[in-house]
């Protein structure tokens, strides 16, 4: 396998939603995203974190389409990264103001997360990386188990977690 045709990274996620511009005005008023393009019938819009074309996409569900169950097969959440703690923080506020159902708030030890539902109760994350580099989030997470301890989320930022001499990145 070449190592140009691997995928490099996620390029975007495209959701089926309910309500088309109740949809986007939540991920752009209260996530953040910008509108990169709006859908001339109005059954799907593009939107961006401010670099790439799009990195969301909300189309018009079909009609009879059934909500979300949760623990259905499929997609499970997806996270979209702020910049900082901070950000992070400003997020929350806004889920907060805009009534948005806040599910859980966690830190994994390499990332600090808020969990929360879309308008069509669509579990989505932000999240801050809690390292200064992507190889010693890498090193956490191959280090370690896996966690999620609950934290405050309007407090100071939990203190970093050590990253242990073990090795989760193999198979039993």
């Amino acid at each position: 396998m070449s190592v140009q045709s691997v995928p490099k990274e996620i390029g975007h996620l495209v959701l089926n939603v309910s309500d088309v511009a109740r949809s986007t005005a939540f991920y752009r008023d209260v996530v953040g995203f910008q509108v990169a393009r709006y859908g001339p019938d109005g059954n799907r819009n593009f939107l961006t974190c401010g670099v790439m074309h799009h990195n969301l996409a909300l189309f018009k569900a079909p009609p009879g389409a059934r909500p979300r169950e949760k623990g259905q097969i499929g997609l499970n959440h997806f996270a979209f990264k702020v910049e900082n703690y901070q950000a992070l923080q400003e997020a929350h506020q806004r889920l907060i103001a805009a009534d948005a159902v806040i599910d859980h708030v966690v830190d994994h030890g390499m990332t600090l997360s808020v969990y929360f539902l879309d308008p069509d109760g669509i579990m989505m994350e932000l999240f801050c990386d809690s390292f200064d580099s992507d190889a010693e989030g890498l090193a956490f997470m191959k280090a370690t188990p896996g966690q999620a301890k609950p934290f405050d989320v309007t407090a100071a930022a939990p203190p970093r977690a050590a990253i242990p001499p073990t090795d989760f990145s193999r198979a039993e």
